[in-house]
């Protein structure tokens, strides 16, 4: 029993002295930079317990870490040779179609070959909102890292390179890679990466891990994709319910146009503070998919003369008119004394005894509504849309209160069992990647086993 353990746990120091004899041969040959990392051994400050046959080592001894050069907007092409973006890094694929960026073949051949990505390697994202997205690139493609993307590859092959892969996966490594952060911005390179100490089994092992994992996450990927199926059939389910409302028109419909049945205005144009210095100043980022949060909107100056154009009312619905969400609307109950900000369109009815404020803010959400916002929308690439545009919007509705209110308590009924089932949905997707965490760091503390394969 006493040999056996020897044996495995010789297998694991071999490993990594392979792995140190491989660097030091690229760097002999000038395949990759010297960057004399001043690593001591062993590591003082372990992460985690690990196996004892397993070995813990920093990841510029085991692994290739190169950064992409930076590529300026004077050398781009139209064809040529394409260079990999954050874009391109989706969560364990990389789509080159989602930005599509080229240098010269020439270029390339005299200054850039040596940044080429090579099919199986790791490439990650290192910068921006999208840091730490990881992919293994399996293209046959000539493809070349780039500003803020970096690719990870274990020395000569010598280790499985997936068990590399998943462990960029977990909430181990990014924290890790985190904590070496000293700018307000997430911006990564060799220097975070090399420090970042890595939890190294024996390749026998390795290969195990590698294929619980697989077989696990293709488990897990589906059933995520089954309840994202079911999820978005429960919003279509309201969807379609909803359009039909306003498509199949009985008798005693009208239409008319925004315009002529409510008072539309602009918001008001003053710095947001999170001092009580007046009123709530509701802004477009305050919206949100179920409401508004008011313990979280912030305060702004409004002298008395101003504030009751501004104020908000029951029964108002305020507008997004610009940015990625443009259209998008809030009917306002029971608010705080608040005001709206300039970037919000705030429709208000001109005769409570004709409208219920609820079944005009359901047209808003209608397929109808939508296509004539992504119709009308205009201005900058942000895209926009304006009052004059919002008053010529033509609504169809029943002329009788009571056929309107008899609509809105079927639709309350219809979305609040639709929302129940997207809660379900919502919460098995997320309970299914808290699955796949805790899997993560099964497996790279060494307690990872074949049950885990079972969803």
């Amino acid at each position: 029993m006493k040999k056996e353990y020897s044996d495995t746990q010789s297998s694991s120091f071999t490993l990594f002295e392979k792995l140190k004899s491989a660097k030091k041969d690229l760097i002999s040959n000038k395949l990759i930079l010297d960057k004399k990392d001043s690593h001591s051994y062993p590591i003082k400050a372990i992460p985690f317990n690990i196996p004892n046959h397993w070995k813990w080592c920093f990841l510029s001894d085991i692994s290739i870490i190169q950064e992409g050069p930076g590529i300026r907007k004077h050398q781009y092409q139209d064809n040529g040779i394409q260079f990999l973006t954050v874009t391109n890094i989706l969560e364990g694929s990389v789509d080159l179609e989602k930005s599509q960026k080229y240098i010269s073949s020439d270029e390339y051949n005299e200054k850039y070959k040596h940044y080429k990505i090579n099919s199986g390697d790791i490439v990650t994202a290192c910068s921006g909102a999208s840091w730490g997205k990881s992919a293994i690139y399996e293209g046959d493609e000539i493809l070349m890292l780039n500003t803020s993307t970096l690719r990870l590859r274990f020395f000569n092959d010598l280790g499985d390179n997936r068990y590399l892969y998943y462990l960029t996966k977990s909430d181990y490594f990014k924290a890790n890679l985190a904590s070496h952060s000293t700018g307000q911005q997430p911006n990564y390179g060799y220097s975070h990466y090399s420090k970042i100490p890595i939890p190294l089994p024996p390749l026998n092992e390795q290969q195990r891990i590698v294929s619980i994992l697989d077989q696990a996450f293709a488990a897990i990927d589906k059933a995520k994709a089954n309840a994202a199926q079911n999820l978005q059939n429960a919003k279509e389910l309201f969807e379609s319910y909803l359009q039909g409302v306003f498509e199949k028109k009985g008798d005693g419909w009208e239409e008319k146009k925004l315009g002529e049945i409510a008072k539309i205005n602009y918001g008001y144009t003053e710095k947001a503070s999170t001092e009580e210095v007046g009123p709530k100043f509701l802004r477009i980022t305050d919206i949100q998919e179920y409401g508004v949060d008011w313990d979280t909107v912030p305060y702004c100056k409004c002298n008395d003369k101003d504030l009751p154009k501004y104020k908000l009312e029951t029964g108002d619905i305020v507008f997004a008119r610009t940015g990625a969400t443009t259209g998008k609307s809030y009917l306002v109950k029971s608010p705080p004394n608040a005001v709206f900000a300039s970037y919000l369109i705030r429709l208000q009815m001109n005769s409570i005894d004709e409208f219920i404020p609820e079944f005009i803010s359901y047209f808003f959400q209608t397929k109808t509504y939508w296509n004539k916002i992504n119709a009308g929308i205009s201005g900058s690439a942000q895209g926009g849309f304006n009052a004059t545009k919002l008053g010529e919007l033509e609504f169809d509705f029943p002329k009788s209160k009571d056929k309107q209110l008899v609509i809105v308590h079927q639709l309350d009924a219809l979305r609040a069992e639709t929302q129940k089932l997207e809660a379900v949905y919502q919460k098995k997707m997320d309970d299914l990647e808290e699955l796949k965490k805790s899997i993560l760091q099964k497996a790279f503390t060494g307690e990872l086993t074949e049950k885990e394969v079972a969803v």
